[in-house]
C-alpha cells in the first residue's frame, strides 16, 4: 500500500494570491492622494482651532485649576496650591497638566500658552481619524469624511481650544486606536508574507508545506505603540484603563482571524499559546511603565511640595523593601486611595451637570464663558445687548446620529464585518460605566472620547449608503445624495453654533433662538 505525502498548505500560486489579497487587501485610491485629502481637512481644522486662540485672555472654565497645575509642573515639577507655597492635592495624573506645561513654556503663562498644547492635539487628532477612516474603509474619500466630520464637531473644537484634560485623554485614546489598527494590518501582512515564501519554497523544492508547520509573527510594534499610548491615556485621566482590556481581546481576535483566513491549522489553539501571553504581558507592563513614568516630577521632589511623597516615611510595613523603593511607592498607593475616595464620592451641585444617560442626546451643554456687552461697547450695536458666549456643545447631527449609527455597527458585528467590532466595542467600554454612575457630578464633555469612534463609525455608514463600486447609477446617485446631504447638514450646523462656541458678540435675540430647547439655556438646569 502506497502513502500518499501530506497535502501542501497552499497548493499553487493562485491559492497564494487569494490568501494575499485576504490577509492584506490592497489600499484603494493614489496613496499622495490619501495623504493630502487629509492633510487639507486637517489644515482646515487647525486654521478654525489656531483662530484668535488667546481669546478670551481670562481663564474660562476648569483652566484655572489646569492651566495652574501646569505652571506649578513647569516650574516645581508637582502641583502646587492655589497659594503656590505647599503640594496641591490633585485627582488626575500628571500627563495631561504637562502637554498644557508645553505651551507655557513656549508662550508664557497667558491664554495663549494655556491653550497652545490643546490646539495641537485637537488638530493633530483630526488627521489620524481621517487616516484611521481611511485605512478601516480602504477609500479616501471616505477617511476623508471622517476626518471632516470629526473637524466639525463642536465639542472637539472648544475641547480644542481649551486646556482642559479631555482633549489629551481623546487624543491618547485614538492614537492608541489607531496603531491597533496598524497592528491589525501588520499581522495580516506577516501572514500574507510567509505563505507567499512557503509557495515559493513549494516551487523550489517540488514539495508542499506542512500543515503542521506554523509562523511566528515577531515582535509587534504597533501593538507596544497601542499600549504605550493607552498607558498616556491612563496617565491624563483613568478612563483610559477601560480599553486595556478591550484592545486587548481585540487584538487576540483579530490574530487569531488571521491565522483563519491564512488556511492555517487550529488557529484558536496556535493563538492561545504563541500570541496571547505575549499580548497579556504587553497590555501590563508598557502602559504601567508609562503611568509610572509620568509620575516622575512627584517621584524626585521630596520635601514639602510633593502631595504624600513622604507619607510611608517612619510608618511601618514593607520592610523587606529598600526605603528608597518602599516610601514613594507606598506614597504614591495611598495617593491614588485618596484620589479614588474622591472620584466615588464626588456628588456635588453644579448647575451644567449631566447625566450620562443624555449625552448622546446633547441636552445639557455645558456653558463656558459669558459676557453681556451693551451698546456700543465691544461691536455691539443691537438696542437690546449682545451676548458673548461659550458652550462646549456638538454638533446635534453627529451626536444625534451616534446610536442609530452605534446600532448600525451591532448589525455589522454579526454580519462578520470586523469594523462593527472596532468601533462598537471601545465606544462600549468608554460610555456604559459611566451609565452606571447615578450620583457621581459629571459633565457632558466626558463624553468627548466617544467621538472619533461615532465619526469614523458615520464614514463606515456612509460607505453603505453610497453602496458598492459596481452599483447601478441609480442607486450610486441616490447613495451619494443622502450622504452628501448629511454632510452637508453637518457642515451648516457648525457654523450656524460657531457663534456661540467662539465668543463671538451677537445681539441677545441671536443666542436666544441659538438656544433650541430650555435645558441648553437654563442655569439650573440638570
Amino acid at each position: 500500500m502506497t502513502l500518499s505525502p501530506p497535502a501542501p498548505l497552499v497548493a499553487s500560486r493562485t491559492q497564494a494570491r487569494v490568501i494575499r489579497d485576504r490577509l492584506a487587501p490592497a489600499f484603494a485610491g493614489n496613496p499622495v492622494v490619501g495623504w493630502v485629502g487629509p492633510l487639507l481637512i486637517t489644515a482646515f481644522a487647525g486654521y478654525l482651532r489656531f483662530h484668535n486662540l488667546s481669546y478670551p485672555s481670562s481663564k474660562i472654565f476648569d483652566e484655572v485649576y489646569y492651566a495652574h497645575d501646569a505652571h506649578s509642573l513647569l516650574t516645581h515639577g508637582v502641583e502646587l496650591n492655589n497659594t503656590d507655597n505647599g503640594p496641591g492635592y490633585v485627582v488626575h495624573p500628571p500627563l495631561g497638566k504637562w502637554m498644557i506645561a508645553f505651551g507655557e513654556w513656549i508662550f508664557g503663562d497667558n491664554s495663549l500658552g494655556w491653550r497652545f498644547s490643546a490646539a495641537v492635539v485637537g488638530t493633530l487628532a483630526v488627521l489620524i481619524v481621517a487616516r484611521t477612516a481611511r485605512r478601516m474603509t480602504r477609500s479616501t474619500l471616505l477617511g476623508c469624511v471622517a476626518g471632516l466630520l470629526f473637524s466639525l464637531d463642536g465639542l472637539e473644537f472648544v475641547q480644542s481650544r481649551t486646556s482642559m484634560l479631555d482633549i489629551f485623554l481623546m487624543f491618547w485614546i485614538v492614537a492608541a486606536f489607531a496603531c491597533l489598527i496598524l497592528d491589525r494590518d501588520q499581522v495580516r501582512a506577516r501572514l500574507a508574507a510567509w505563505s507567499a515564501a512557503r509557495i515559493r519554497a513549494a516551487d523550489t523544492t517540488g514539495g508542499g508545506a506542512s500543515s503542521a508547520e506554523q509562523p511566528h509573527i515577531g515582535v509587534r510594534w504597533w501593538f507596544i505603540a497601542t499600549m504605550f499610548c493607552l498607558g498616556a491615556a491612563c496617565a491624563t485621566k483613568w478612563d483610559g484603563v477601560y480599553l486595556l482590556p478591550a484592545f486587548g481581546v481585540l487584538a487576540s481576535v483579530w490574530t487569531m482571524g488571521a491565522r483563519r483566513a491564512a488556511g492555517l491549522p487550529r488557529p484558536a489553539l496556535t493563538t492561545a499559546v504563541r500570541d496571547v501571553p505575549g499580548l497579556f504581558a504587553t497590555t501590563i507592563l508598557v502602559p504601567l511603565a508609562t503611568y509610572l513614568i509620568s509620575w516622575t516630577g512627584w517621584f524626585v521632589n521630596t520635601g514639602k511640595y510633593a502631595w504624600d511623597r513622604d507619607w510611608a516615611n517612619n510608618r511601618p510595613g514593607w520592610a523587606w523593601v529598600p526605603a528608597w523603593i518602599r516610601n514613594p511607592i507606598r506614597g504614591l498607593w495611598h495617593y491614588h486611595a485618596e484620589a479614588l475616595n474622591f472620584h466615588l464620592h464626588l456628588d456635588s451641585y453644579h448647575s451644567y451637570r449631566s447625566n450620562a444617560w443624555t449625552w448622546l442626546f446633547e441636552t445639557r451643554p455645558v456653558l463656558y464663558y459669558a459676557e453681556y456687552p451693551k451698546a456700543p461697547n465691544q461691536g455691539c450695536h443691537a438696542a437690546a445687548g449682545c451676548a458673548q458666549m461659550i458652550y462646549d456643545m456638538g454638533t446635534p447631527a453627529i451626536w444625534w446620529a451616534s446610536i442609530p449609527v452605534m446600532l448600525f455597527m451591532a448589525y455589522l458585528v454579526l454580519r462578520r464585518d470586523w469594523r462593527g467590532s472596532a468601533l462598537l466595542v471601545p465606544f462600549v467600554c468608554l460610555y456604559v460605566p459611566w451609565l452606571f454612575t447615578f450620583h457621581r457630578t459629571m459633565f457632558y464633555f466626558y463624553a468627548l472620547p466617544l467621538l472619533p469612534f461615532i465619526c469614523i463609525a458615520l464614514a463606515v455608514a456612509i460607505g453603505y449608503v453610497l453602496g458598492p463600486a459596481d452599483a447601478t447609477p441609480a442607486r450610486r446617485l441616490v447613495g451619494a445624495t443622502v450622504a452628501g446631504s448629511y454632510v452637508l447638514i453637518v457642515v451648516l450646523l457648525f457654523f450656524y453654533f460657531l457663534p456661540i462656541l467662539t465668543g463671538k458678540t451677537i445681539p441677545f435675540v441671536e443666542w436666544q433662538h441659538k438656544m433650541w430647547f430650555n435645558s441648553w439655556s437654563e442655569s439650573n438646569g440638570s
